[in-house]
């Protein structure tokens, strides 16, 4: 596909991602939504209002934590009343999150490090018991207004419950319990589901993330592109990717590459099968896995998978206009 035919299809994306607008949020068979947000858009407002909402617990696990203000706003809510949890990673980042650590626990919030023998590479938060947060980005303010990432909003009650249950495993380090209510995908383990969604695509692959150092996951875009599929893939540029770019370009993917962040730093990771110009076969993947052995089958991560149009057509038309604005590899 050229570059030119990228910025038409670029266009009727963003198209539907307007008519999207109109109805934003997606009933589930269970009763709940599911609402995608991209950053940097958004300017985090929507972990800022469902923060604000909160009237008893945040539940909370991040990766990475360096936002000021959000330090701030939990603090206030604990010092409040509400229950405010935190499992911060310690494996690899717990220099990089001690200031944070040591701010909440002044303000009475109840921070527990995760086990070191674990990457705790996961986004999501839990308010009230009945909306779940589910994140690609960390909370890294620094990075807010030049890199892509994206949340899912997630109010169907198995999603919430799961999640809740694997948050309290969590505290107490038991990373492999994992109940898997309806969309979601959890690592450690992660790696069939993913592939067996690219294997599913029959028509067209967009593709963001921020690593590609999965065997598994290039050999099925690869095969995905020997079959016919339209596969797109969209990072930004790193050494450690070139080989796989390569392989990736010779087997037919569309490749396209972003320096630095000009444009804008993909730091996304999304799947979307079967998306472009509203194929009703349309299935989606956001969350915090990258596309590396580490992450799909060791780490805790979490994602969502979903045939919601509520997520499906606002991320094809954002995937197709990164598409367009970055460098064909």
């Amino acid at each position: 596909m050229t570059r030119r035919n990228f910025r038409l299809l670029s266009v009727l994306t963003l198209v539907l991602g307007f008519i999207w607008l109109a109805n934003p949020a997606q009933a589930g068979a269970s009763g709940g939504t599911l609402r995608l947000v991209s950053e940097p858009g958004d300017a985090m407002h929507v972990v800022h209002s469902a923060f604000a909402s909160a009237r008893k617990s945040i539940d909370l696990e991040m990766y990475e934590f360096t936002d000021p203000a959000l330090e701030a706003q939990l603090g206030a809510k604990a010092t409040s009343g509400v229950k405010v949890k935190v499992i911060l990673d310690s494996d690899y980042e717990r220099s990089y999150n001690q200031a944070a650590a040591t701010y909440l626990e002044r303000h009475r919030v109840s921070v527990v490090w995760a086990p070191s023998s674990t990457i705790y590479h996961a986004k999501f938060a839990v308010i009230d018991g009945h909306e779940l947060l589910v994140g690609t980005g960390n909370f890294t303010s620094q990075y807010y207004a030049t890199t892509r990432d994206f949340w899912i909003v997630d109010t169907q009650p198995s999603d919430v419950a799961a999640a809740t249950s694997v948050f309290h495993a969590d505290l107490s380090g038991r990373t492999s319990v994992v109940s898997p209510g309806k969309d979601l995908i959890f690592s450690p383990g992660s790696e069939t589901a993913l592939v067996d969604l690219i294997n599913s695509a029959t028509a067209t692959l967009q593709v963001e993330n921020e690593e590609m150092d999965s065997y598994a996951i290039t050999d099925a875009l690869d095969a995905a592109a020997g079959r016919g599929v339209d596969v797109t893939v969209v990072m930004t540029y790193s050494s450690e990717w070139t080989s796989a770019f390569n392989e990736l370009k010779a087997a037919g993917v569309h490749v396209f590459v972003d320096h630095g962040e000009s444009p804008i730093y993909i730091h996304a990771k999304a799947i979307c099968a079967d998306c472009a110009a509203g194929n009703a076969n349309a299935r989606a993947f956001v969350g915090s896995e990258n596309f590396s052995t580490s992450s799909l089958d060791y780490n805790r991560e979490l994602g969502v998978l979903t045939s919601a149009r509520s997520i499906t057509t606002p991320l094809t038309a954002t995937l197709s206009a990164d598409a367009a604005s970055a460098q064909p590899w």
